[in-house]
């Protein structure tokens, strides 16, 4: 896992074209606004977060965040874990977040 400050992540994001970006807050965080193209994988649900990520291509780059910072960093070490090779932490998580935001 690799901490990455807010523009560090839009920088590297715009040239890895192996990028995944993975959102682990719950249904009601993301419907408060999210990053566009993000998958949505609540960490909360436990099993079914694991049975979920084991269905991910474990050579693409995945970065992920949450509303601080905390879970994502959980996430991280999760997939780091699971033979991930690359997992990136957006520092500070959503609440910093000055990029591009979509709601439903």
């Amino acid at each position: 896992m690799k901490e990455l400050s807010q523009e560090e992540w839009k920088s590297q994001l715009e040239k890895d074209d192996q990028a995944v970006i993975l959102d682990v807050r719950t249904q009601e965080e993301v419907e408060d606004g999210y990053i566009p193209t993000a998958k949505n994988l609540d960490i909360y649900k436990g099993q079914e977060f694991i049975n979920e990520v084991e269905k991910l291509d474990k050579d693409k780059n995945y970065y992920i965040y949450c509303r601080s910072g905390k879970r994502s960093a959980q996430a991280c070490t999760i997939l780091d874990q699971m033979g991930f090779a690359n997992t990136y932490n957006l520092e500070g998580g959503f609440m910093e977040w000055e990029g591009e935001k979509s709601e439903d």
